[in-house]
Parts: C-alpha cells; structure tokens; sequence
C-alpha cells in the first residue's frame, strides 16, 4: 500500500484537475447556448435556399449557367473536413478525422484526393498522410459570414477552374449537448432536385431563371458552408461540455476513494503505533 504522503499528493492531484475540468464544462456550457441559437436559427434558411437552387438548377443545362452543376467523371476530389483547433472534446475531432480518412483511403480509392482543412486537429493529423492544398484554421478566431465567404468562393474557383471535380466537406451537425451526427455532404456540383425536372411550377420569374440561379448559387453554397461551420462550432462546445462532465465525475469518484484509501491507511498506521506503545508497556512491566 502506498504511504500517505504519496496518497495526499495524489488526492492533491486529482483536486486540482476536478477544478480544472469543472470551469471548462462551465466555459463551454456557457459558449454553447449561443452557438447552438445561432445554428438553430439559420439551419431553416438555409435549408430551404438549398431546397430552392437544387430545383431551379436541375431545369439548367452546363451551357446555360449552371456551372456549378457541371457533372465531370471524378479523377480528383477535394475533402473539406471540419474540426476544432481545441482537444479535450471526447470522440469530436477523431470521428471527423476518422470519416475524411475512410473517405479518402476507400469511398474515393484510386483517385486523386486532397484535402483542404478548417480546425487544427484535422491538419495535425492529416498532414502526415495527405496532401493539405489549405488550412483555414484562423477562421474561429473571427466567424463570420463573411470570413466564412472567402473560403467558400476559394473552394467555388477551384472547382469551376477544373482543379477538381467534387467536392466534400465533413463535419458535426449538432443534435444536441450529448450528441453530434457526422455528415459527409457534396459540396460541389450541385446535387440537383430528385423531383420531377420536367415539371413547370406555375412561377413567373423577374429576372429570368437564370439570372436569379446565377447570384443566388454562390450565396446558397456560402451559406451550406457556414452553416457546416456553424454546427461543428456548437458540436464542439457541446462535446466539450459533456466530456468535461464525465470527466469531473471521474475525479470526484477517484478522489473520493483515495480518501477512503488514505483513511484506511491512517488509521492502520494509528493502530499499529498503539500496539507498538502497549507492547512497550507491557514489556516494560515485565
């Protein structure tokens, strides 16, 4: 058994590293209710531009303007995954990390993948064994819209230019505190409507169909985005959070039983000193 000074260091330690784990569980609990009213607020707007475009672009040909819905045979595809620049958030960064691997190494084997990264957990790993074109980490530090913007029209040019010929992000969508769901979405072509293509919405269009597929396109894959940023920003808080609760628990129970241990080993070494004194007394009467 170890001695008590080695169990109150111990018991010192662990203290110590509950405190640490309470205030950031408190930190991010406080940080995830305004990411997580954020993402809630815009997810519907978004959606339903991404509903809007996908149905007006799958009546538009290549040669009409839609040159984000240009299907080319895939030969080089670009990966967008989404993670933090912080650890200390349970499963978060690795299922990313994990999910971009697999879709590199099986999903797209054979092909030519890149990988342009946003967190510096997916960058420090990935770097080791894929080609990073990009990493725009520093977006936390400021996200907004429009910072988020600059990246999506990056990623718009390289596909337009023929850099590449699909384009994937990945990333946490927020459910809640407890749970994120890792979504793979195609970035880029367009996914097109799986409606009826040749139905003619009875829709008088001022400016032309075109025209409005043309600007709102480039908005509409800004706000896919951002709001991808966005939930993996509230994902994080809410991992870090429960992570941060388990972990508090765990060294609560850990310290509790080191106290039991210390007790125990006290009062052992107390009985073992009144033994010792009685047998001196008594070897003293004799």
């Amino acid at each position: 058994m170890a001695n008590l000074k080695e169990i109150r260091n111990r018991i010192a330690s662990v203290s110590s590293t509950m405190q640490i784990t309470s205030a950031m569980k408190m930190v991010s609990a406080a940080k995830l209710k305004k990411a997580q009213d954020a993402i809630t607020a815009m997810r519907p707007y978004a959606d339903k531009l991404t509903e809007l475009l996908q149905s007006l672009s799958a009546n538009l040909d290549v040669d009409s303007g839609g040159k984000f819905s240009d299907v080319r045979e895939v030969k080089k595809v670009l990966i967008v995954p989404i993670t933090s620049n912080r650890g200390l958030a349970g499963a978060f960064n690795s299922n990313i990390i994990k999910q971009s691997m697999l879709l590199a190494n099986e999903t797209y084997a054979g092909k030519k993948v890149d990988f342009m990264v946003i967190g510096k957990k997916a960058n420090d790993i990935l770097k080791k064994k894929f080609n990073i074109i990009g990493n725009h980490s520093k977006v936390y530090d400021v996200l907004t819209f429009d910072n988020v913007a600059a990246i999506a029209e990056e990623l718009m040019d390289l596909y337009t230019t023929g850099s590449y010929d699909k384009i994937d992000i990945v990333y946490n969508k927020f459910k809640n505190a407890a749970t994120q769901i890792v979504m793979t979405e195609q970035f880029l072509p367009i996914v097109p409507s799986h409606g009826d293509t040749n139905a003619t919405p009875d829709f008088i269009f001022e400016p032309s169909k075109l025209e409005i597929v043309e600007q709102l396109i480039p908005k509409s894959l800004k706000t896919q985005l951002y709001k991808g940023i966005r939930d993996s920003f509230a994902s994080e808080h809410g991992a870090r959070m429960t992570a941060m609760h388990k972990a508090t628990d765990n060294a609560t129970e850990l310290r509790d039983q080191l106290k039991l241990t210390y007790n125990k080993a006290r009062q052992a070494a107390i009985t073992n000193e009144i033994l010792e004194i009685v047998g001196g007394a008594e070897a003293l009467n004799n």
